[in-house]
């Protein structure tokens, strides 16, 4: 079997370590790996179950030469700082930030929904945003069946959303709260432990958040319909790990309630939890640290004849970003 240099950008992040932690889970076959992280990482060494020990070394322009394939899981501005150098190695940048998911000239995927686009890259894939992973996932099935014109949904997103510091936080307001001591915010703008933040991301002028307008504008490009309209409202809501979706979908014809049941239990990436007799559906609790997405509560909307409502939840760490970012990694070897 073919072997591969492969670098992350970003690797000492939790998506980052996330993504070494996916390639060794997923036996991706290794010939090189180089950990790049900054000149205060350098030298730290990493110990793998399959790759050995590795030493964390300086991202610079010079540290992706003769890689094949980059794992970008830095911020937008390293992203950007880095993306000639990366290009100029001839390696495949599988880019974790938002900084190129909406250039016309890269492709954005979700590899069990849209994996031809990845062959088409021109040395960067952009990987989408996790809350818009999750839920195309969980509504891919019924866009298959007929085509979605318009989308509502509801996010309630975990605070490692946010990073490490989010959990750390939400703990500690917790522990505080509960002893009877003041809190502090530092991560979130108000107290998250407790309580619901409805705002992820800035405010734009149509009063919607940036986070928000990422489902209808990756939506639109990952599921190639470029119609299609989404109203979103994302909240941050004190969960540890696995960001949920409520969505209603409304679509071209109205669909049978068992057919979109059967279509999304054989979907790639999706498993049904749908039983309401037995109080069966999903949870954040028991979605975290695997890569499926689970759906249910799979009911016909009362307001729209074509509607669908539905909800979900996926660990957005693993599938929502180091996963999806490994399996595009799977899918441009798979031609080798």
């Amino acid at each position: 079997m073919k072997k591969y240099n492969v670098a992350i950008l970003g690797a000492t992040g939790a998506v980052g370590m996330e993504m070494l932690k996916v390639l060794q889970e997923r036996d991706f076959p290794i010939q090189e790996l180089r950990l790049l992280a900054s000149s205060r990482s350098a030298g730290k060494v990493v110990e793998t179950e399959k790759y050995g020990s590795v030493t964390i070394q300086e991202a610079k322009d010079s540290a992706f030469e003769g890689v094949d394939i980059v794992l970008g899981a830095a911020e937008n501005d390293i992203s950007k700082r880095f993306v000639d150098a990366i290009k100029a190695s001839g390696a495949a940048y599988i880019d974790n930030s938002s900084a190129f998911r909406m250039d016309p000239e890269v492709p954005l995927v979700v590899p069990e929904i849209n994996p031809e686009d990845a062959f088409t890259h021109k040395g960067v894939i952009a990987n989408p945003n996790c809350s818009t992973i999750i839920t195309l996932v969980a509504i891919n099935a019924i866009n298959r069946l007929s085509p979605i014109e318009a989308l509502y949904a509801s996010t309630y997103q975990a605070v490692s959303g946010a990073g490490i510091k989010g959990p750390k936080e939400m703990y500690e307001q917790s522990r505080n709260i509960l002893d009877g001591k003041d809190i502090e915010c530092s991560t979130f703008p108000y107290q998250i432990a407790y309580n619901l933040l409805p705002q992820i991301g800035g405010f734009g002028e149509n009063g919607y958040t940036s986070e928000e307008m990422k489902l209808q504008n990756e939506g639109r490009k990952i599921l190639h319909l470029p119609e299609l309209k989404v109203s979103c409202t994302c909240v941050r809501v004190p969960v540890e790990r696995s960001h949920s979706i409520s969505a209603n979908v409304i679509t071209k014809d109205r669909l049978d309630l068992e057919d979109v049941r059967k279509a999304i239990s054989e979907a790639a990436g999706c498993k049904l939890e749908d039983d309401t007799e037995k109080n069966i559906y999903p949870m954040p609790i028991e979605t975290s640290d695997q890569d499926l997405v689970y759906v249910g509560r799979i009911r016909r909307d009362l307001v729209c004849e074509n509607g669908i409502n539905l909800w979900c939840c996926g660990d957005q760490v693993r599938k929502g970003a180091a996963t999806n970012a490994v399996q595009i990694a799977q899918l441009l070897i798979s031609r080798d």
